[in-house]
């Protein structure tokens, strides 16, 4: 069974390229346009771990982070910020809140953000690379 990671992110370009590079790596990616969306998925698709953007309509990934970590069934999802405000209050209220880590884009390849999803969910093997 593929792991699924949930992608919070209004960026369709960004999102086609992660939905690629996930699915290289043998993972199961849902995504959410915004915070609204993403936290009903959070809900419903039970993912093993959230990387939520902090800038998006509706609720920014402040808000979502606050309301994941304030209810029991999401309250103990892993959740990476990823986004491109790189200001260090931003960085340190996130990590307050409730996130793991603090990524900026910019500063990482999607396949850098792949291996430190399969770091944080202690995934050491490549599920997916039975191909030649």
């Amino acid at each position: 069974m593929k792991t699924k990671v949930l992608l919070v992110e209004d960026d369709v370009e960004l999102v086609k390229m992660y939905e690629r590079i996930f699915a290289l790596e043998g993972f199961e990616l849902e995504t959410a346009k915004d915070g609204d969306e993403g936290l009903e998925k959070a809900r419903t698709a039970e993912p093993a771990l959230i990387l939520l953007d902090i800038m998006m309509p509706k609720l920014d990934g402040f808000q979502v982070l606050l309301r994941l970590k304030s209810k029991p069934e999401t309250e103990g999802i892993p959740v990476i910020v990823l986004t491109n405000l790189s200001g260090v209050k931003d960085a340190q209220s996130a990590l307050y809140i409730g996130a793991l880590k603090y990524l900026v884009k910019s500063q990482y390849e999607p396949k850098q953000v792949v291996d430190i999803v399969k770091n944080v969910l202690g995934i050491t093997t490549k599920e997916s690379n039975n191909t030649k």
